[in-house]
């Protein structure tokens, strides 16, 4: 049995978000970048959330994942 997955928004924004704090990509890369790090077959679902909510591949993943909050300001 193939089990449908789902990605939300937020799903992807956390991930985007991890992949920055790690330095493995940057916020100025846009957010096709993200596609390295999904597997093939799961990226188009992800295509698909993010343009349901607006984002153009060709957006920045700063755009994406929003400003950066600092808690030792």
């Amino acid at each position: 049995m193939v089990q449908s997955l789902q990605y939300s928004i937020e799903l992807v924004k956390e991930e985007a978000r991890r992949l920055v704090a790690k330095g493995v990509v940057s916020r100025q890369q846009p957010i096709y970048t993200l596609c390295q790090f999904v597997p093939v077959r799961e990226w188009p679902l992800i295509e698909a959330e993010l343009e349901r909510c607006d984002f153009m591949l060709r957006d920045r993943i700063g755009d994406l994942i929003g400003r950066e909050c600092w808690d030792n300001d």
